[in-house]
């Protein structure tokens, strides 16, 4: 599944197509795409897993789901979900879920909650693990109501470089422990872009899919804990349970 710095870096990409009108929409979703035909894309934006493309009066959200994927000025052999065409080309949005959201992006999305948004609010996502002191920190990380953007990779490498075992409580965590938690899936996210465009991501990755841990040598554990049941590797030496 896409994670936030990945959508960042496709809005980043479809820069090129805002401000321009949209010549023909089709491709295989249910919608009705030809809504957004002779309209202006006033906006690209994401939030969190999310890429917006932003109208006057409603706006195209794109979810990548596990295996969405995109191209721009170019297509794959499989039919689009979405192609948008453009006068200086095309975007073409793959296996992906696409829903049409009714007036402001901002009765929507509270940016404060986006790990990459200028509008970040830290002490947000604090207030809200406070209310949920039973949550396993590995489930926390992964909701996008506290740190949208956050994927699996980030949270299996956020909690190594923390030394906080997946399975800890939140409301067992130190404030101190936590405060580092909620500060690393912000750096995290913004190390992981800066690798995603230079093609390094992998060679960065200190756990994820690891056997070895890189700190003491011993052994990673891979397993799929709590809620959300997604594969976590962690070292069972280094990360406390806290």
């Amino acid at each position: 599944m896409p994670e936030g710095p990945s959508i960042l870096i496709l809005r980043e990409a479809a820069a090129k197509f805002r401000g321009k009108t949209v010549r023909r929409a089709l491709g295989n979703s249910s919608l009705d795409l030809t809504r957004m035909e002779g309209r202006r894309v006033l906006a690209l934006r994401s939030f969190g897993k999310h890429f917006l493309i932003q109208f006057s009066d409603f706006s195209l959200r794109v979810h990548m789901l596990m295996f969405g994927s995109y191209r721009i000025d170019e297509r794959k052999p499989s039919p689009p979900r979405v192609s948008l065409q453009f006068d200086n080309g095309e975007l073409n949005i793959y296996a992906s879920s696409v829903k049409y959201i009714e007036g402001a992006l901002e009765e929507t999305y509270d940016w404060r909650g986006d790990v990459l948004s200028p509008e970040w609010d830290p002490r947000l996502a604090r207030r809200r693990l406070k209310q949920q002191p039973d949550t396993l920190i590995c489930d926390a990380l992964l909701d996008q109501e506290i740190f949208a953007g956050v994927g699996n990779i980030i949270k299996n490498e956020v909690l190594f470089r923390t030394r906080v075992h997946p399975e800890s409580k939140v409301g067992d965590i130190p404030p101190r422990v936590l405060g580092k938690v909620i500060a690393q899936a912000r750096e995290y996210s913004f190390d992981f872009l800066e690798w995603k465009k230079k093609f390094e991501l992998r060679s960065h990755w200190r756990v994820h899919t690891k056997r070895t841990c890189p700190h003491c040598g011993g052994p990673l554990s891979k397993t799929y804990p709590g809620k959300t049941r997604r594969r976590t590797f962690f070292c069972p030496n280094c990360q406390v349970k806290y």
